[in-house]
């Protein structure tokens, strides 16, 4: 018998800005499904209508460019924390995010927390845990780049004093300054494996080693910067490479962001285990994936051996 080749999930991921060639690469890598946060674009938005418009492209076009490319694209709504200090822009965006969180596919409230710990993140963090308390969702939290200790351990206590129960909430851009309080207070625990300025993957073998795999989550967060759409693929084989056992490299690799954002009734195996054939001739929107290529048409859906 044909030894099953692995799959992976990478629950953090900027799929809007990357290209189809890294969809390519990911698929034959062996990630099958992805779950893209509502992010900043890298300068501010303007308008609330350039907001809406991107959580449209999210919900949507993404989506189905995704699938396009034999990946199964999951999304999380949410207003980031560099763009709550923009109070007026804010504002407007709590009023339509209810909309976009209840589409089909999306699996969270997030990414979502602090950025400066300033009072208008605060603020707007709040209320959106709300709003995941109230729609009955999951919560993906951004934790900070700088006092990452301190904000991780407010983001927990904001996430408590809403009532969110810990095991609905995963805390993610972790590292060794943060992991055991977030193991310890009972979150998810989720790492971003991104060069220089999060977590490198020795680092991440290493945090497995020590702690153990049970609800420990690595993603790429891979977006407009310097990142890597193959961080999970790359981490899992680093792991085996150092001696870390199979079923764990499976449950930080896959099945505990299986395990996690099935929770929210929207990410299920079956998805990307039993998946509609591919046909790149289809449309969105009147509009093609292709740029004069030929078509991938398939009979049968993705099959692993």
């Amino acid at each position: 018998m044909p030894t099953q080749s692995p799959l992976y999930i990478d629950p953090h991921i900027h799929m809007s800005s990357r290209t189809t060639d890294d969809y390519e690469a990911m698929r034959a890598s062996g990630v099958a499904a992805v779950i893209e946060p509502a992010f900043w674009l890298g300068q501010p938005r303007t308008t609330a209508g350039a907001f809406k418009d991107y959580l449209s492209m999210i919900v949507g076009w993404e989506r189905f460019r995704a699938a396009q490319f034999g990946i199964r694209h999951y999304c999380a709504i949410g207003l980031n924390a560099k763009e709550a200090n923009n109070e007026p822009l804010a504002e407007e965006a709590m009023e339509f995010l209810p909309l976009y969180a209840a589409k089909e596919g999306v699996v969270a409230i997030g990414e979502i927390g602090y950025d400066d710990m300033t009072p208008a993140e605060d603020k707007y963090f709040r209320l959106q845990l709300e709003l995941a308390k109230e729609l009955g969702m999951l919560v993906m939290v951004h934790t900070p780049h700088r006092n990452k200790k301190e904000g991780t351990s407010r983001s927990m206590d904001a996430c408590e004093d809403t009532g969110l129960a810990p095991e609905r909430v995963i805390v993610d851009h972790n590292n060794e300054e943060t992991v055991r309080e977030v193991l310890d207070r009972g979150y998810w625990a989720a790492f971003t494996i991104y060069p220089f300025t999060k977590l490198g993957n020795e680092r991440m073998v290493e945090i497995v080693r020590e702690y153990g795999p049970e609800r420990i989550i690595i993603d790429s967060s891979a977006d407009w910067g310097v990142s890597d759409p193959l961080a999970v693929p790359k981490t899992a084989r680093l792991m085996a490479e150092r001696g870390i056992p199979e079923d764990a490299i499976r449950a930080v690799a896959y099945d505990n962001a299986l395990a996690a954002y099935g929770q929210s009734g929207q990410f299920s195996e079956k998805d990307w285990l039993e998946p509609a054939p591919i046909d790149q001739r289809d449309l969105y929107g009147g509009n093609s994936v292709l740029r004069g290529q030929t078509p991938v048409v398939e009979e049968k859906g993705l099959i692993i051996e």
